[in-house]
């Protein structure tokens, strides 16, 4: 079960994660991204907000939070940061009767949902007119995911991705959409705004052995090309921008 896998990791995520030299990286190429949709005043809907990182980072400047985490594992520890966070799988955020100026789903929460479109009507509910969706997905493709299994012997590990959907380390089923799959799930509630590479020259978290400065460097490079077309899908993480319509 996912939220159980998820509660097992809680205690370690940040250490793994967050707090790690390149999730810190790939989080601010989040923020310089999807930052200006960050008004201070502004209500914000965190869909699988794990430890609370966005959404403290958010109330800090200034926002209204609401986080959601199937994990109460993950919700303890948001909480515990002054997070408002509930305990609430991702698939049944239409329980929620709150409107939201931006809605937030960070690294990969809704790699967790199989089918994407079954959350149109409800985000479509929950997202105010003309407001906007940012959504960080695992892409389906991941250059250095591929060079290093190989490289290492893994070639199961190295074309993972190309599938439609995995079985995950900790159990549980990941799925992989396509820009497509994503733009269809969505519209016409949303419209794609624009997407980028998170994560191309920056490793995934795994990769471990590079000298920060190396990762700083590499992390310089993907500030001037990772929204390049063809070269941003072959980042780690694909970062979507749309936009609620009135439809």
């Amino acid at each position: 079960m996912t939220s159980a896998a998820f509660d097992d990791l809680a205690s370690q995520y940040d250490r793994m994660w967050t707090r790690s030299t390149v999730g810190q990286l790939q989080r601010e190429a989040v923020f310089r991204h999807i930052g200006p949709l960050f008004e201070p005043g502004l209500s914000v809907l965190d869909l699988g907000c794990g430890t609370g990182e966005d959404a403290r980072t958010l109330m800090h400047a200034g926002l209204h939070v609401r986080a959601i985490d199937a994990s109460l594992g993950m919700v303890k520890i948001a909480r515990e940061r002054g997070v408002h966070a509930a305990i609430l799988p991702i698939e049944n955020c239409g329980v929620l009767d709150e409107q939201f100026d931006v809605v937030l789903s960070n690294f990969g929460a809704l790699n967790c949902v199989k089918d994407l479109k079954s959350l149109r009507e409800p985000l479509a509910r929950l997202a105010r007119p003309g407001g906007h969706m940012a959504i960080c997905l695992i892409g389906g493709f991941c250059l250095w995911e591929t060079v290093w299994s190989l490289c290492h012997a893994r070639p199961a590990t190295a074309f993972r991705r190309w599938r439609k959907s995995v079985m995950s380390s900790l159990g549980f089923p990941v799925y992989y959409p396509s820009n497509q799959d994503l733009e269809t799930a969505f519209h016409p509630q949303f419209r794609l705004l624009n997407w980028r590479g998170i994560g191309l020259c920056v490793p995934p978290s795994y990769v471990t052995g590079l000298p920060d400065r190396w990762l700083w460097n590499l992390d310089a490079v993907d500030r001037r090309v990772a929204h390049w077309p063809v070269l941003r899908g072959l980042s780690d993480h694909r970062l979507f921008v749309l936009q609620r319509t009135s439809k």
